[in-house]
């Protein structure tokens, strides 16, 4: 299969051009579905076959040259875990899926309300009442149906934490209360992956990258069994959804660090970002 894959995409293979004039080649996204259909496989096995051969899925074009074809590589390879998909969770996927990600676990529980069309890229009136892990599955195959996707309609608990997470590369923390993300890093640890956490409220959030060695949300929230309120200032100030979708982009550049083995990331590290004046700090953590 491996031999005729490798031929078609030589055949179907297109002289073309980066944005810059460099020419590569590459093969139109209607063709990469037909010959996963035709050899039974999934999308993304194709793309990652075009790719080793030098040719470009053209859904990717625009990624390069911030991305090498090594990196694109890397990123259909991965498995990602992210766990609520409400505001920065439905962003997150989106981004992720539209970069590359290969394989996807989409965790959540929960069903779409009023009250998410404010910011929730995944919500619509037609979809009040609609499992958010149902219309995340469907937006990721709508951008890619060559994407492998697992669903999960579960809310995060200590004893399901362990099976979600454990045959990921990364988690996504997406989550809005405090103790479920303690749950989720906890078994990030026992994984031995790293996690991306973030949390919004109002038009302002903060994001780190924490590593099974790390203190990790310890050194933000302080010990877990001294923990005041599960919720945090998003009770006071609501979500909006400028604050939103910039918490979740700089989750994904995160995660593309993280997954590339790029050496700044936000290990012990919080990014501190208030849209109200426009402030943006690093604090370290350790």
């Amino acid at each position: 299969m491996k031999n005729t894959l490798a031929h078609r995409l030589d055949t179907l293979a297109l002289n073309t051009a980066l944005a810059d004039g460099t020419h590569c080649r590459a093969i139109e996204a209607a063709e990469v579905i037909r010959l996963a259909d035709e050899a039974g496989v999934t999308g993304r096995t194709v793309e990652l076959a075009a790719l080793r051969h030098h040719i470009l899925p053209d859904r990717y074009l625009r990624n390069m040259k911030t991305l090498s074809e090594a990196d694109q590589i890397r990123l259909l390879e991965s498995t990602i875990c992210i766990v609520g998909l409400g505001g920065l969770g439905g962003t997150v996927t989106e981004t992720l899926a539209r970069m590359g990600i290969g394989r996807f676990c989409l965790v959540d529980g929960d069903v779409f309300e009023a009250h998410n069309l404010n910011r929730q890229l995944l919500s619509g009136v037609d979809r009040i009442g609609m499992p958010k892990v149902d219309a995340a599955v469907m937006h990721v195959k709508r951008i890619n149906p060559g994407i492998e996707v697992v669903a999960a309609s579960a809310f995060l608990t200590p004893e399901n934490a362990d099976t979600l997470v454990g045959s990921c590369d990364l988690v996504v923390d997406c989550l809005d209360n405090i103790h479920s993300r303690f749950t989720l890093e906890a078994a990030a640890k026992r994984a031995i992956i790293p996690m991306v956490s973030a949390a919004v409220a109002g038009i302002s959030g903060h994001v780190t990258t924490i590593f099974p060695e790390d203190n990790g949300l310890e050194a933000i929230y302080g010990p877990e069994d001294q923990l005041k309120t599960t919720k945090g200032a998003e009770t006071r100030l609501g979500c909006l959804a400028p604050g939103v979708n910039l918490i979740a982009s700089l989750e994904c550049a995160e995660v593309l660090k993280v997954l590339l083995k790029n050496d700044k990331t936000l290990k012990n590290k919080l990014l501190v970002v208030d849209l109200a004046d426009y402030t943006v700090e690093t604090l370290q953590l350790s």
